[in-house]
């Protein structure tokens, strides 16, 4: 019988972020929480995030005592991880990897082959509740497993089921789609200070611009060329901008950075 409803090996902010999201929902108490990091600062930080829970050195120990296992370290670490955890297949947790590029088949031949294995896409906003992921589970994971993933992921955002030859691509695009809009809001931010606003007023116009222009997409259920086109005024503002835009090859450049990333992706996966 486990003693842990959710373990998490590596401890650093999304296995936090996640652990946070599952309090929250009511999912598990912090007393049915472990986690393990080499790290005694990343210890000491996910103690302190997600108060009552425990904190151990042994990966071991995480994957015999729990009922789900959460695999949040780094792909280049993934293949020794797994070595040390093969054993510890057997008893039955489910586990759940959250490293880019690691394919089921790895994660499923690291843990001796007859391990019930999910693998996820989340992205950094699930810190903030607002996460979008996608998830494919393995050759033995049942449906019972997929909704227990599922309920982790919604916990904090949104989760979609999806054949794994698509998890690069979320890997991709709300993977690193963030980092992207981070660059936007700061390029909208320098335009307005180019502009002749302060800088602090810049920063937050930009910030609720694209907060509000997310939400408009969202709650509308409109196409964005939709929204854009209802505040393009025929030679105004909006379409000079647009212009710009265009001449600058925003649109391509946004595209190819989505396709880099998945490349990227794929190449983790083969290392």
């Amino acid at each position: 019988m486990a003693n842990y409803k959710y373990g998490f090996i590596g401890a650093g902010r999304m296995a936090t972020a996640l652990a946070c999201g599952l309090v929250e929902a009511k999912l598990a108490t912090p007393a049915e929480i472990v986690a393990s990091d080499p790290s005694e600062a990343g210890r000491a930080a996910f103690a302190e995030q997600v108060a009552g829970c425990t904190v151990e050195t042994n990966n071991t120990k995480v994957s015999t005592s729990s009922a789900t296992v959460v695999l949040a370290v780094k792909p280049q670490a993934m293949t020794a991880v797994l070595a040390g955890l093969g054993e510890t297949a057997a008893n039955g947790p489910l586990f759940v990897s959250i490293a880019a590029g690691v394919t089921l088949e790895k994660l499923e031949a690291g843990l001796g082959g007859d391990a019930r294995v999910v693998r996820v896409m989340p992205n950094t906003p699930c810190l903030v509740g607002r996460g979008a992921s996608g998830y494919a589970g393995g050759s033995r994971a049942t449906a019972d497993d997929l909704k227990r993933v599922a309920d982790l992921l919604e916990a904090v955002g949104i989760a979609l089921e999806l054949p794994e030859h698509l998890l690069d691509a979320v890997t991709g695009l709300s993977g690193s789609g963030p980092a992207f809009v981070y660059t936007m809001i700061e390029a909208l931010s320098d335009g307005g200070v180019l502009a002749g606003l302060p800088r602090n007023v810049a920063h937050q116009l930009a910030v609720q611009t694209v907060l509000g222009a997310a939400q408009m997409v969202a709650t509308t259920g409109q196409h964005p060329a939709e929204l854009r086109d209802a505040v393009t005024s025929p030679g105004g503002t909006t379409i000079a901008g647009l212009e710009a835009l265009e001449q600058g090859g925003m649109r391509a450049a946004v595209v190819a950075a989505v396709k880099a990333a998945t490349s990227r992706s794929r190449e983790l996966g083969q290392q």
